[in-house]
């Protein structure tokens, strides 16, 4: 296989065979969670839900000032920057939206080319600062799983690949060599997304429902707590 058709390849049926694996397996992650929450909220005797407190929580999870002001940690600032060029970099650049409207025909608005620019250098200067972070510093080294390096170095690896085919003047080979590389990368974090705790992404909104109702007893928990410390020991 050439690189060229291989790149056709891994743009065309891997990126949407990638796609359907990323949709079903957050779709599976979903459904268990809601049928999780319906469950132990029909066991629960208290039915009244801190819905305010669940939403608060829930969106200083997703946008965390509050807590990154509080601890005033350099690292969490540098995770959260990385992160948002994570998410918007991807969605919003136009080639990217070109890539998805000739395979599934849906298109949006896209970044000016400055914005994207800067944006994704940011985001590679800051995913760089992690990873040299993680092994330079003790503390985060001891903390330091192999997958977390692994998936830092993942997530990169499109962000540089891309930042070179679009903005570094390089031979047609060593072009269509970055871009398999680029799109590969992509596929495979589509793929692997739905199996591994980048999916936290998604279970966000149930994961402050499920702290909630974890904290009610279920039905009868009351007489039953109450027999057991009436009991005599032995």
């Amino acid at each position: 296989m050439t690189t060229s058709s291989l790149l056709e390849f891994a743009r065309g049926p891997l990126f949407r065979l990638s796609f359907a694996i990323l949709i079903l397996g957050l779709g599976r992650i979903i459904f268990l969670e809601i049928w999780g929450i319906i469950k132990a909220y029909g066991n629960t005797c208290d039915m009244k839900m801190p819905w305010q407190l669940i939403r608060s929580r829930s969106l200083e999870w997703i946008l965390p000032v509050k807590r990154m002001m509080r601890n005033r940690d350099v690292y969490s600032v540098v995770s959260f920057l990385f992160h948002f060029g994570l998410l918007i970099v991807p969605i919003f650049l136009f080639a990217h939206i070109n890539l998805w409207q000739q395979s599934v025909g849906i298109t949006w608005p896209a970044l000016p080319y400055l914005w994207a620019f800067w944006l994704a250098l940011s985001t590679i200067v800051f995913g760089a600062t992690m990873l040299i972070g993680r092994m330079a510093v003790k503390q985060m080294r001891f903390l330091s799983k192999p997958q977390d390096y692994f998936w830092l170095i993942l997530l990169l690896t499109p962000f540089v690949t891309g930042f070179i085919c679009a903005n570094l003047s390089i031979n047609a080979a060593f072009y269509q060599f970055i871009m398999v590389v680029h799109v590969l990368a992509g596929d495979l974090i589509f793929i692997l997304i739905p199996f591994s705790k980048i999916a936290h992404c998604v279970l966000a909104p149930f994961s402050q429902v499920v702290g909630a109702i974890g904290w009610k007893f279920p039905s009868g928990a009351d007489e039953a707590i109450t027999r057991t410390l009436d009991s005599p020991k032995g």
